[in-house]
């Protein structure tokens, strides 16, 4: 059988979208597709190598991997009023250069801070690692992501909302791109086809039994939280909004790409239309 790489995140929302394949819920039948979870920094890392058929990525990390990779309209995450969360212990003033952990330097919350914040001193941690970093003094403040920002020492308190720096930029309602998949190029078009709609099954059947697929990870201790944050994370980034980005998810990315071309982080605008996998293709070819 041939192996073809889906590399994703170890957070809950990752796990839960791909475990439908790992459990053999859905698939191809010449096909074995190996799950890799990496932080989210490494796979953008891995992706500008070209290194894995498919990668989850950082949304703001697309333009630049944009010739190597195809965008999926599966499997992603928005946020919806709330997203990665600008921390810093209580009582603290931040000055204009503060010093800030950041999970990422191709991260989309990275993008949007530097936009935010120009004179901070940035330093990259995995971001398990920042609020630690935050509460021993390393650093004046840390941007939680993933479970983080469920949860956090009462030692701490949220500067900023990262969802209001984005809702500031975009100038109107749309939800905030965090990440989503790549399929490489060299995969033949068909089987691109074939493997979105695969990812696109198996994010649907995971959200359509979401109280057994929990269980079934929580009892093989692949998540990091408990019960009761499992079930709010994944109502936040891993719901029936994640099977398969509408044209209000479209019209955000777009926005996202527009931002960071003009704030220099991008060589030239990209529309998210000219590059997700052409399903017309298949209609065309087989008509």
């Amino acid at each position: 059988m041939k192996i073809v790489t889906i590399s994703h995140s170890p957070d809950a929302d990752d796990i839960f979208m791909f475990y439908a394949i790992k459990f053999g819920w859905v698939g191809l039948h010449d096909i074995k597709f190996e799950n890799i979870a990496l932080d989210i920094e490494t796979l953008n890392e891995k992706a500008l190598e070209n290194f894995y058929d498919i990668s989850a990525i950082s949304f703001g990390l697309y333009p630049l991997i944009k010739d190597e990779y195809a965008l999926l309209k599966t499997a992603v995450s928005f946020g919806d009023g709330y997203g990665p969360k600008l921390i810093k212990l209580k009582n603290r003033k931040l000055k204009p250069n503060f010093k800030v952990a950041l999970s990422g330097k191709y991260t989309t919350n990275a993008m949007l801070f530097k936009i935010a914040y120009p004179k901070a001193k940035i330093v990259y941690k995995n971001f398990l690692d920042i609020e630690k970093a935050v509460l021993d003094g390393e650093v004046d403040a840390g941007v939680l992501i993933h479970e983080s920002i469920l949860t956090f020492d009462e030692r701490l308190c949220v500067e900023k909302e990262l969802w209001d720096i984005w809702q500031d930029l975009a100038n109107e309602d749309l939800p905030l791109p965090l990440g989503g998949m790549a399929i490489r190029r060299s995969i033949p078009i068909t089987r691109a086809i074939e493997y979105e709609e695969i990812l696109t099954k198996a994010v649907k059947v995971a959200h359509n039994n979401k109280k057994l697929l929990s269980n079934m990870l929580l009892q093989r201790d692949l998540i990091r939280v408990d019960e009761q944050k499992l079930q709010t994370y994944l109502n936040l980034y891993a719901n029936e909004t994640s099977i398969s980005m509408d044209e209000k998810q479209l019209k955000a990315l777009n926005k996202l790409f527009m931002i960071g071309y003009r704030n220099g982080f991008y060589e030239k605008e990209i529309k998210v239309e000219d590059y997700l996998v052409p399903k017309e293709y298949k209609d065309f070819r087989f008509a």
